[in-house]
């Protein structure tokens, strides 16, 4: 059978002011989440969000909103700030943030909080064994095959995403990026060249439904899972405020890319204007039958199948 995970990033982050703002949340609480989760239970989508521990702790009610709708929560670090990124932090901070993140998001939502999305998906080679030290299962920050890497921050490890498998594979003890022996199973974002997620979504719909005709037909050949990223601060219509875009490149090439092209192309049909563009790709996969599974019961039935061999 054909699967799609719908996966979503629950951050403080303004794409239109392009910082994080707490006063975002309230976009999340009134338009982002609500918006979501109605055209989630129209097509009847089990779905995967992660949750920054901050965000969960300012607004824990975006948390039981998932949760009163049957979805997974999983855990996109404790904080998305540029200087916390998980490829930035040693082993031991890595499991204080990915244990503190769990407890939060456990406390909130009454359910075992199992799967893993680094912010920005910036991760190191510690990962794997951060992730089993603080009782996780799954990670899915790699993107295999993606090349605008260096339009994100954190692009030179991004660069391991040309080698890594399209399918989900339990990875390296000492190495997210390879197959392994371990417990942790990675599933991929999908991506092959460009990314299959929101932004590129609503940065080019037409060149998107090509690029998804042409994924489909991998997925038909090979059965790989669709693995689609979006965030629900794509859907909201928030104020502007006014000054400079915020800096966060170290140089002046970083800044370039990261901050300032990276800005222009991602506030692209925002708000509502992003939802019937979404809907089209969530008719799709309803239209040909896949099932829309989360990223714990991807995990469950790959363990089945790994202790079946």
């Amino acid at each position: 059978m054909k699967k799609v995970l719908i996966t979503n990033d629950v951050e403080t982050t303004s794409i239109l002011n392009h910082k994080l703002r707490d006063k975002t949340v309230d976009y999340l609480v009134s338009q982002g989440m609500p918006r979501l989760l109605d055209l989630y239970a129209k097509y009847h989508v089990r779905a995967t969000f992660f949750f920054t521990g901050y965000v969960a702790r300012l607004k824990p009610e975006l948390v039981k909103m998932a949760c009163e709708q049957g979805h997974e929560i999983g855990s996109h670090g404790l904080v998305h700030t540029v200087d916390h990124a998980f490829d930035r932090l040693s082993f031991d901070t890595q499991v204080v943030h990915l244990k503190e993140s769990k407890k939060i998001l456990e406390d909130i939502s009454g359910q075992a909080v199992t799967s893993f999305r680094a912010p920005a998906a910036r991760v190191d080679y510690h990962l794997p064994r951060s992730l089993a030290m603080a009782g996780y299962c799954v990670d899915s920050s790699v993107s295999s095959q993606r090349l605008d890497m260096f339009l994100s921050f954190g692009g030179v490890k991004k660069l391991n995403w040309l080698m890594t498998p399209r399918k989900p594979y339990f990875v390296r003890q000492d190495n997210v990026f390879k197959r392994g022996r371990s417990d942790i199973l990675e599933i991929p974002i999908t991506a092959l060249g460009f990314p299959y997620i929101g932004t590129f979504m609503r940065v080019a719909p037409g060149l998107n439904r090509v690029f998804r005709g042409v994924l489909y037909m991998e997925t038909f050949l090979t059965q790989r899972p669709f693995n689609f990223l979006t965030h629900p601060n794509e859907f909201i219509d928030e104020d502007q405020e006014g000054g400079k875009i915020e800096r966060r490149g170290s140089n002046f090439l970083t800044y370039l890319l990261g901050d300032v092209i990276r800005h222009k192309l991602k506030v692209r049909n925002l708000g509502a204007a992003a939802l019937p563009i979404f809907e089209r790709e969530l008719a799709f996969f309803k239209d040909r039958g896949f099932e829309f599974k989360t990223c714990q019961q991807v995990y469950e039935q790959m363990r089945w199948q790994d202790a079946g061999q």
